[in-house]
């Protein structure tokens, strides 16, 4: 399930949809991420991810609680825009570290990744 990276990081990516349907699974996968992956930062890889309903939204929130409670950080690189969108919506761009998010001149967000399609969390290779 995790890949460690550069830097003690371990890469992780979801593809396809996170909702009601795949959120146990997800959030099996994920927490064991978390407990099993050392100290360094859990990067988590939306670009192959569609969308994500409330519950979805949910499993990230506690994924980025559980490594926060073990001194890790739970970091979202490549999220696609309707999802970058909802975090400013929610102001959870606040809370949660989100590569690649810069202020656009009416001070919301511009999105940065582009979506993609599949089911469930998958490991990646690292990014260099």
């Amino acid at each position: 399930m995790e890949y460690p990276g550069l830097g003690g990081r371990t890469v992780l990516a979801l593809e396809g949809r996170l909702d009601v349907r795949g959120a146990a699974d997800a959030r099996a996968r994920l927490h064991q991420a978390v407990d099993e992956g050392g100290t360094g930062d859990l990067v988590l890889d939306l670009r192959a991810l569609d969308s994500w309903d409330a519950t979805g939204l949910g499993v990230i929130m506690g994924t980025h609680r559980r490594a926060g409670r073990l001194g890790r950080r739970l970091v979202l690189r490549e999220v696609p825009p309707q999802l970058q969108r909802l975090l400013v919506a929610t102001r959870l761009h606040r809370i949660l570290a989100v590569e690649g998010m810069v202020a656009d001149p009416c001070g919301a967000t511009v999105p940065g990744g582009a979506p993609g399609q599949s089911a469930l969390p998958s490991v990646i290779a690292p990014s260099r």
